[in-house]
């Protein structure tokens, strides 16, 4: 048996990386899709992939800063579907870099409102859909950055993903005893495209290879399969947790 056959997920970020990954396994495995991202073009793409390999999915194009986004989406599910088992909250974006002195008050916010404000607002729609069910699982992608160690020059999108674990923590206190399960993925580097315009160069790019103590990055695939187990029933004695999926990233010094 598929290991998300009958269950409903959502995941955002999806029209790239990671989150388009993980649509496709999460697919493969089963599961009837909700997909969202801001670019409607490239999720249309997606759909039409998932439904030619005879998947269902509902695609719902907008901003994850938007509350009545978040509204939108879970509304989909269940209209479409009829309840929510799932929701993966991975959009995100590295935001304003550079010393921190000089981050604007605008591109400090802009990483909190997308990273952070928006998986919360997300979050918040999906547990109570999930309630009527009396199970679920939400996973959000967090990151390694913040966490085991940071990188100078990045404090913005430090904070705002590492209080996806505080987020994490608290939300899986709160709901564990109405059979809610939340956790955070903490991945390495990996190869997509948000990746490759940060590391845009060879050298950046044998930099951030070589932090790894698998001496390569990750692909999207490799994340999709941890985000597959943490929504699975395969964890289901797993709640709260900060899983790093990071290669070894956190442990070398070499």
């Amino acid at each position: 048996m598929a290991r998300l056959e009958n269950k409903v997920a959502l995941i955002t970020g999806a029209s790239a990386g990671i989150g388009r990954a993980t649509a496709k396994l999460f697919a493969k495995e089963g599961a009837k899709l909700i997909i969202g991202a801001r670019r409607e073009g490239e999720l249309a793409a997606l759909a039409s992939e998932i439904q030619s390999d005879g998947g269902q999915v509902a695609l719902v194009a907008g901003d994850v800063r938007s509350e009545d986004y978040a509204k939108a989406l879970v509304k989909t599910a269940l209209d479409r579907f009829g309840k929510l088992d799932v929701a993966f909250n991975n959009a995100g974006i590295i935001g304003e870099g550079g010393p921190s002195t000089s981050v604007s008050e605008a591109g400090w916010n802009e990483a909190l409102a997308v990273n952070l404000t928006g998986a919360f607002l997300g979050a918040k729609h999906q547990i109570g859909a999930m309630l009527k069910s009396g199970s679920g699982s939400v996973i959000f992608t967090s990151t390694f950055v913040g966490y085991s160690f940071a990188f100078p020059q990045g404090a913005a999108y430090a904070a705002s993903k590492s209080g996806l674990i505080g987020l994490t923590q608290a939300l899986a206190a709160e709901f564990g005893p109405q059979g809610i399960r939340v956790n955070a993925v903490l991945p390495g580097a990996v190869d997509t495209p948000m990746y490759r315009d940060k590391n845009d160069t060879k050298d950046a790019q044998s930099f951030v290879t070589n932090l790894h103590a698998l001496k390569r990055v990750g692909t999207p695939e490799e994340l999709a399969r941890s985000v597959l187990y943490l929504a699975s029933d395969d964890s289901s004695f797993v709640t709260g947790t900060a899983m790093l999926v990071d290669g070894g990233i956190s442990i070398t010094r070499t």
